[in-house]
């Protein structure tokens, strides 16, 4: 397999609801969920910058394909935080990949040795061929619910998956909701973000978590904006032999040349400022407060960018645009969704 038959397989994958075991396979053989995991487990150890321009390369096959993908390697942000040996268990065997959920939906009661952990939990992207899911729970005490919030890993056997996941795009992500009950988790198989402990980790790892995955998400909407403008570029060919709509195409032609041209200025904004912290990180710079709130907005406006380029071009598609089984329908769908995510909503 390769990569452009990926991009064939769209809406493969869609009607599908998963990505397909083949194409798994290729995702193991090629180590695409362990991008930034150290080569004794198996990974790639790539660095920051060349990991988020995969998920972009990625993406710009098929958002399903791209999202899973980062959302996989995502997973490896937990890498440093458990103890050798449950790393090396979570981590490297060929087709270990994490799924779960940030919200604290859960409880954990404390026991003597770990917590009793009950609970459901969202958009657990991933959920149907994920080896471990990790969740956020508030800490029960001597039956006193706190705020506190514990990281926990569960194995797969001991998670129920509901597949309730309805979303009008990102179909093939089985971003479903998993369901916990009693399950009891060793003091060891919790976990602190930011926390080292082992040998494992890369600079990847230190660097700030909001920010990774504000970038991680925005490269996955870069990506599928990239495809949506070649899709268009597309149709807009085949619809260039009409003689009579001439002036019309013109007008088109121009308008997807304007948007060509203010995607590239936006992904340019973004690596340029990625690299600018990447690099400052590596140095072993803190970045500031100020800095890192700057990212953020950063990323939401340009994910904001993406859509509203989309949105120029949808209302001269014809058709196409609002024919479901369409690539550019589906395409429009997948960013509409990704762009959905909380790390980029206004």
């Amino acid at each position: 397999m390769n990569t452009m038959q990926i991009k064939e397989r769209g809406l493969e994958f869609e009607q599908l609801g998963k990505l397909p075991q083949d194409v798994l396979d290729f995702i193991y053989e090629q180590q695409l969920f362990k991008l930034f995991t150290a080569k004794e487990l198996g990974g790639k150890n790539l660095d920051l910058l060349a990991g988020i321009k995969m998920f972009q390369q990625m993406s710009a096959l098929d958002g399903n394909f791209g999202w899973l993908i980062t959302i996989g390697t995502g997973g490896n942000a937990f890498i440093p935080t458990f103890s050798q040996e449950m790393c090396e268990k979570i981590f490297t065997s060929k087709d270990a990949v994490i799924a779960g959920s940030g919200y604290p939906t859960g409880i954990a009661v404390k026991t003597e040795d770990g917590y009793v952990v009950t609970g459901q939990w969202k958009y657990c992207s991933g959920s149907d061929y994920a080896t471990t899911f990790t969740m956020n729970c508030l800490i029960e005490e001597n039956g006193v619910k706190t705020e506190n919030i514990i990281s926990c890993s569960v194995d797969r056997h001991d998670v129920e998956v509901l597949n309730d996941w309805h979303a009008m795009g990102l179909k093939a992500t089985a971003s479903h909701t998993i369901r916990v009950n009693n399950v009891w988790v060793p003091q060891e198989a919790t976990f602190q973000i930011g926390t080292i402990r082992n040998k494992y980790g890369n600079s990847v790892h230190s660097f700030p978590f909001t920010a990774f995955a504000e970038a991680s998400f925005l490269s996955v909407c870069l990506g599928i904006t990239e495809n949506f403008l070649e899709e268009a570029f597309t149709l807009m060919k085949q619809r260039n032999h009409d003689a009579n709509r001439a002036e019309r195409m013109g007008a088109l032609q121009f308008l997807l040349m304007q948007q060509q041209k203010h995607f590239k200025l936006f992904e340019k904004q973004f690596y340029t400022t990625l690299s600018g912290y990447w690099q400052k990180h590596q140095q072993g710079d803190s970045l500031t407060v100020e800095e890192l709130a700057q990212f953020t907005q950063m990323s939401k406006e340009i994910a904001a960018a993406c859509i509203e380029i989309a949105n120029k071009l949808i209302r001269s598609l014809g058709m196409d645009a609002i024919t479901e089984t369409s690539t550019i329908n589906r395409i429009w769908r997948n960013l509409y969704t990704a762009a959905q995510h909380g790390f980029l909503t206004p």
